[in-house]
């Protein structure tokens, strides 16, 4: 029988393997996915950070892009198979909050990210000539910081509302780490209201960036499509 050793202030993470061949197969599987993740991530930041000759505005962008991945699986995964391995599936109340802040920040962040990416792509074949004024290393800075600071005022938000909420004498999350919409389920008030801005901060932060770079990247097409020389277009 599996032990909890949940406190009245733990949740219980009721996981995503079965007491199984299966979950077994789900748990080798995922962590030889999180370590292929983790090297590649890691080599990617460090092969910018060393090579000078990528000390470049894309790239710079990039290797935000895989301290995000990097960060978003070590939130979650590391957690996820300990729980697991030692049959514990008790996460204590700050670590709960602690793993929903990171979560939505990067998921916050990512999309605003991936925008200033497309518009760097836009810039630079839309308007070569203007790329080292409107995609400077200041503006490169300000865009990585901004997408920062708006991913984790985003998910500080939602992270204190989803604290301050009461809780019913049930804390057994039906999933496999804290995410709020699961918590919400065992909240013992109505929380539509909140719902509704879930729905708006969702819209925020995937619709308005989804626009955004296919905007972007429809423009990029145009502008390859009207190039009449084909290395104009292999560069491209």
């Amino acid at each position: 029988m599996q032990n909890y050793n949940k406190t009245s202030t733990d949740f219980i993470l009721l996981g995503l393997f079965p007491p199984s061949g299966i979950g077994l197969f789900l748990y080798i599987l995922i962590v030889l996915i999180f370590l292929v993740a983790l090297f590649g991530n890691l080599t990617m930041i460090l092969l910018i950070c060393l090579d000078t000759h990528l000390h470049t505005p894309m790239y710079s962008l990039l290797s935000q892009l895989s301290l995000m991945d990097l960060t978003y699986i070590s939130t979650i995964v590391p957690k996820m198979v300990s729980n697991y391995l030692f049959g514990n599936k008790s996460i204590s109340f700050i670590g709960c909050g602690i793993q929903s802040f990171f979560f939505l920040t990067i998921a916050g962040t990512e999309g605003l990210l991936l925008v200033s990416m497309a518009y760097d792509r836009y810039v630079a074949i839309c308007f070569p000539l203007h790329y080292p004024i409107r995609i400077s290393r200041r503006v490169c800075v300000l865009m990585m910081t901004g997408s920062w600071i708006m991913g984790s005022i985003n998910s500080c938000a939602h992270t204190t509302y989803a604290l301050h909420i009461p809780y019913c004498r049930s804390r057994a999350i039906n999933h496999f780490f804290c995410d709020v919409p699961a918590m919400l389920t065992l909240a013992c008030m109505d929380t539509w209201v909140y719902e509704y801005t879930v729905f708006v901060s969702t819209s925020l932060f995937l619709l308005l960036p989804f626009f955004g770079i296919a905007c972007s990247y429809g423009h990029v097409l145009v502008a390859v499509y009207r190039m009449h020389s084909a290395e104009g277009r292999k560069k491209a």
